[in-house]
Parts: structure tokens; sequence; C-alpha cells
């Protein structure tokens, strides 16, 4: 297969080898500039690689911080996939026009494995759906036409994003195959196809079991707050029928009425307390007066007497 590309653009070994490697080494490395972990790291100072899936991609960063940074993520994987494309187009359509075709794929080959495995960032990279999906559309209408199309379908209707990413992934060899009908195309379809369901496989066994995050248009709430929430227990707020509601009415109604007469009651019986205790305190001092009286009465019965004997 070599032979005959070397055949087909006239290049000599040397030369093919070193546009390969220049190409191979540029994308890797363009690649590795990962928008999602880059702004999440260096301006919002929280890695997004700590929340959510733990991925280093778009959907995780949307659903993690959402904003208007999203479209910043955006751009930067998709722009470092064109740079990669043209600048091989570039170095190839120099040697040779029949190697335009082959030295994208190449780059794109090199461009994906930067993103997914980034040496600047501990070989922890995203899955590449944004970036193989410009490389797509870097090649050719079928190739963007056929694997867009089925991923915005799948994930509009079922809003699984990775339902999507996996038609992405598998399409890609066979379309390319198709339209190209070019062995060392194909090949490199089927590494690029092959690592995007790679990086899928988590993805693929939660939509087989059901429990795959479904895609939603807002910013989700921060893990934090969000995990806090389910760790504490729910408030129970019991639903209580109409006729429970009017029997605890009615029976607070009737504690409100023997309360009033209790206290009606408590205080008829308070002055007919006051007239025994005024009562009790007259005989009390009738009493007392008594003894005072006699007193008085022995201390004269002396004097009369005396008065008697001095007369007699």
């Amino acid at each position: 297969m070599l032979n005959h590309v070397m055949e087909t653009a006239h290049v000599s070994v040397g030369w093919l080898a070193l546009a390969a490697v220049g190409i191979a080494v540029l994308a890797y490395f363009l690649g590795c500039f990962n928008g999602a972990v880059v702004v999440s790291r260096y301006i919002l100072r929280d890695d997004v690689r700590n929340h959510g899936s733990g991925n280093a991609g778009l959907t995780n960063f949307y659903r993690t911080f959402g904003g208007p940074l999203t479209l910043v993520v955006i751009l930067s994987d998709a722009v470092k996939a064109v740079i990669a494309v043209l600048f091989a187009v570039w170095i190839a359509g120099a040697m040779s026009p029949e190697l335009i075709t082959l030295s994208k794929y190449w780059a794109g080959l090199f461009c994906l494995l930067g993103h997914m495995f980034p040496i600047t960032f501990q070989f922890r990279g995203g899955k590449g759906i944004l970036s193989g999906g410009t490389i797509a559309l870097m090649m050719d209408w079928r190739v963007a036409l056929v694997v867009w199309g089925g991923f915005l379908i799948l994930a509009i209707l079922t809003r699984y994003v990775s339902l999507g990413s996996c038609w992405a992934g598998l399409s890609f060899p066979f379309v390319s195959a198709f339209v190209y009908q070019d062995v060392l195309i194909t090949v490199l379809a089927i590494i690029i196809g092959g690592l995007i369901l790679f990086k899928h496989r988590g993805n693929m066994v939660r939509l087989v079991k059901g429990t795959e995050s479904k895609f939603t248009l807002h910013k989700k709430k921060n893990p934090e707050a969000e995990a806090a929430e389910e760790a504490a227990p729910p408030a129970e707020t019991p639903e209580r029928s109409g006729e429970e509601t009017s029997a605890e009415e009615e029976s607070s109604e009737e504690v409100v009425a023997e309360t009033q007469e209790e206290l009606a009651q408590e205080e008829e019986e308070t002055p007919a307390q006051g007239e025994v205790t005024s009562t009790q305190e007259g005989e009390a001092v009738e009493e007392t007066a008594a003894p005072e009286e006699e007193t008085v009465e022995e201390a004269e019965a002396p004097k009369e007497k005396k008065e008697q004997e001095a007369q007699a």
C-alpha cells in the first residue's frame, strides 16, 4: 500500500516520512489544547475533570458550569481540528495533490489522539466528538452528512448525546470506505471510529442499563450542593383528607369551649372562697377579744374586794 502511495504521488520515502511525522506532531499538540480543561482550570479555577462524569469534554463542561464560556470550549475544540487538517492539506498539496485526502485522515487521527490523551494534562482528555465532528466536516460533505445527520437525529429524539456519539464513531469508517474506496483511508477511519467508541465504552454500558444521563438545555446545580440535597432526608408533608381536617377543627373548638367553662367556674369559686375566709377571720377576732375581756374582769375583782374591806 505504501509503494502504491509513493508511486501515485511520485514522492520519495524520506520526504513522505518527514511530512508524516511533522503533520502528526503538530496535529497531536494542537489536540492537546483541550478547551474544557483550559477554561475550567485557568479561568474558572475548578477543573472540569473533578465533576460529573470526570470527562474533559463539552457535554460535561456544560452540565457542570454552563454559561457563555461553553462557546469558548466549542471554538477551541473546533478550531484546533481545522488548523491541524489545513496544515496537513498545505503540506500534502505542496508535495502531491494525491496525498491531500490521506493527509486529512492522518492529521485528524493525531489531533484526536492529542484531544483524548493529552500529554499536557496527564493524558486525561475528552472523548473527541466535537473535534471528530469538525474533522468529518473537513473530509467530505457526504461523510459529514451521514455522521452529523445521524448524531443530531439520535441526540435530539432521545436526548442521549452519547448515543449520537456512538453512531458517529460507528458510521465514520463505513461512510469513509464507501466514499473513497481506499484501503489506507479506510484503515485510518477504522482507527478514528474505534477510538471514539473506546472512549464511550462506559456510556454504552449505562445506555444498556438505562442509567445514562440525558442532555438538558440548562445549567445543572453545583455538584456539591446537589450531593448535599440528596444526602439530606426529605421533608415529610403527609397529605390529609378533608374529613380528618374537619375532625381536627371540631376537636380544637371543643377544647377551647371546655377551657372557657373551666375559667368561668374558677371565677365563681373565687368570691365564695373570699367570703369564707372573711368569716373565719371574724370568728378568730371574736375569740381573741373574749379572753381579753375575761382578763380585764379578773383584774378588776381584787380591787373591788379591797375597797369593800376598807369600808368595813
